[in-house]
């Protein structure tokens, strides 16, 4: 039952990505060119993602997942280096290729060997942040 909701949810997730033009990646940059030809379009869809998603946590709150198990909460508040660093980085992989990892994967349908380049450098990258920023902690606990 958790895997047909997951596939399902994962499939409206990603033909919502595409119907909004997130998976297009020259919209996404001229989103992000913001001192150029500035296109405000994809605020609009992130902005209207906050409304359902915000009514969704406040419905859920104090309940259990039909499918069992927990929803997940806030992964924390504060602003520490790692999140400076991970934000750094997601938003250059994001202004550089114009993909995050939601449409990256939604585009895989259609991205052809671009897609496939994105995803594993992706992949590579998510493999190797955990020991590197083991690493980075324990040099910063030396000093």
């Amino acid at each position: 039952m958790r895997l047909l909701i997951a596939t399902v949810a994962g499939g409206l997730f990603g033909a919502g990505l595409h119907l909004s033009g997130m998976t297009n990646t020259e919209r996404t940059r001229g989103f992000l060119d913001v001192f150029g030809a500035w296109d405000p379009t994809l605020a609009f869809v992130m902005g209207g993602a906050l409304l359902p998603m915000a009514l969704a946590w406040r419905l859920t709150s104090g309940r259990a997942p039909l499918s069992g198990g927990t929803f997940p909460g806030p992964a924390g508040t504060g602003i520490n280096r790692s999140l400076v660093t991970g934000a750094l980085l997601f938003g250059a992989g994001w202004g550089l290729v114009g993909l995050c990892p939601g449409p990256a994967i939604a585009s895989l349908s259609y991205g052809g060997t671009g897609g496939l380049v994105f995803l594993a450098a992706m992949l590579a990258g998510m493999w190797a942040a955990p020991p590197f920023r083991n690493r980075l902690d324990r040099a910063a606990a030396l000093t």
